[in-house]
This record gives structure tokens, sequence and C-alpha cells, in this order.
């Protein structure tokens, strides 16, 4: 458990040590209020977003190393049939383009390549699903912890207001105490879906890099039979 060590205003003995109040993360959290909670269900959802997404692009980045090797051969042998066995036995957006493609040998080459880079942006529309919301709470959650803090100063000066001449430094370390609670809430959940947004771009853009390098691949198997 993550501990904060404050100085206490009166000397209170605690463990050997005068003058120093222990307070836990969960408690600390809880001094934020309302705006904690929802800090907290957004990181829920860029935690769940980033693993989710992350393994299904992983999934699928995986290729076998003979699998452009078997289609080429397939199609110089006329094997149409085996070449369309040989995608639907991979799984992955390359095998899927690969087979739209197969599909479409005899017609016009360009028909041929834009039915393979459709399929291609489909399935990379399916990896990118989520990433917005992702980016939305890389760039959501520190304003709404500033919000807090904004709350969190208002109530101090109210307090303080409201106190007339009796004022207490309580009433406006507890106002100043929240705004600065909800703030490092904000930072952290906004760093956080941050950098897995950004994680999670370059490995789909990687992707699509291979992709188009292997729909190339496959136009050029096309065009030299006719050579």
């Amino acid at each position: 458990m993550l501990f904060l060590q404050v100085d206490s205003l009166q000397n209170v003995p605690s463990t050997g040590q005068e003058g120093e109040l222990t307070m836990s993360f969960f408690d600390m959290a809880l001094k934020g209020g309302w705006i904690m909670i929802v800090l907290a269900v957004l990181s829920v959802i860029a935690v769940y977003i980033f693993i989710d997404r992350f393994i299904a692009i992983k999934k699928a980045s995986k290729e076998q190393k003979s699998f452009m090797d078997n289609i080429k051969n397939f199609i110089f042998e006329g094997k149409v049939d085996q070449a369309l066995d040989n995608c639907r036995m991979n799984e992955g957006p390359l095998a899927r383009m690969i087979e739209k493609g197969v599909l479409r040998i005899g017609r016009p080459l360009g028909d041929v390549n834009a039915a393979v880079e459709n399929v291609g942006k489909q399935e990379v529309a399916k990896l990118e699903r989520g990433l917005p919301v992702l980016a939305s709470i890389a760039g959501g959650a520190p304003m709404i912890g500033f919000l807090g803090t904004v709350m969190g100063m208002v109530r101090a000066f109210y307090d303080m207001a409201s106190a007339g001449n009796n004022i207490d430094v309580t009433l406006l370390s507890n106002g100043i105490y929240t705004a600065m609670v909800t703030t490092v809430g904000g930072l952290i959940v906004g760093i956080i879906a941050y950098f897995g947004y950004n994680i999670l771009v370059a490995r789909v853009n990687n992707l699509v890099a291979r992709l188009e390098t292997k729909s190339t691949e496959f136009m050029d198997i096309l065009n030299e039979p006719a050579k």
C-alpha cells in the first residue's frame, strides 16, 4: 500500500515520530470527491481498450513465413482452389485480403487491386476500433481533473467567505487538498491513456505498412504469368 506522509499541525506521537500522520492512497483519492470516481471509470476503460486492442493487433500481425510463397506457387500452377483453401486456413487481415484478391482472379487487375485495398481498409478499421475513445480519454482526463481543481478552489474561498472573521486554516486546506488530488488523478489517467494510444497507433501503422507491402507483392504475382 502506498502511503502519503504529511506533517501534522499537532504533536501527536505516531510510531515514535512526532507530528507525522499517515494516510493511505485510497483515503487520499476519496478526498477528491465524485471527480475521482469519474477518473477511476475512465482509467478502467482506458486499460481495457489498450489490452483488448494490443492483443488484437498482435494476433493480426502473426503470419506464416511460407504463406505468400504458397500462394505464388498455387497461382502459377493454376490451383486457385488450393490458394483459397490456404487463405481460409490462416486467420488475420492479410489472409482475408489475399483471399479476396484470389476470388477476383480473371478480372482486370485494377478491380483486383481495388478489392484487396477495400478489404485492407475494413481490417484496419476493425483494429482501430476503440482508439478514438482512448484518445478522448487522454485529452479529457486532465481537463476533468482541472475541473475538480477549480471546484476545490471555489469551495475553499466559499468556506472562507462564509466563516467571516473565524477563518481557520483547515477551511482553505480542505478545498486546496481536493483540488490537488483531482489534478494529480486527471494527469495520471491522461498520461496512461496518451502513451497507450501512441503505442497502439505505432503498432497499427507498422501492420498497415506490412499489409501494403504484401498486397503489392500479390499484384506482382498476378502480373508475372502475363510476361
